[in-house]
């Protein structure tokens, strides 16, 4: 017996940040995905987010112009906007 398995694409969507860098938590915060500072630590370091296809587990992380962020089927990219 063989079992088809189709696999949903990530929706995608362009992140806009207009300084050099962002922290992942901040980031998280930013695009509504969790509410707090606490709320967006526990999804990190759940192993919820990758960052360029890897997960990341560091609140720190600085995602800088052409990083992608997957979390919850969607797949962000960050765009900086030099103002």
């Amino acid at each position: 017996m063989k079992i088809k398995v189709k696999v949903a694409e990530h929706k995608k969507e362009t992140a806009e940040i207009n300084t050099e860098f962002i922290q992942l938590q901040a980031f998280l915060k930013f695009m509504g995905l969790a509410e707090t500072g606490g709320e967006a630590k526990e999804i990190i370091q759940d192993g919820i987010i990758k960052v360029n296809n890897e997960i990341c587990t560091a609140r720190g992380k600085k995602l800088r112009d052409g990083d992608v962020v997957s979390a919850f089927g969607t797949d962000y990219t960050i765009k900086y906007e030099n103002k």
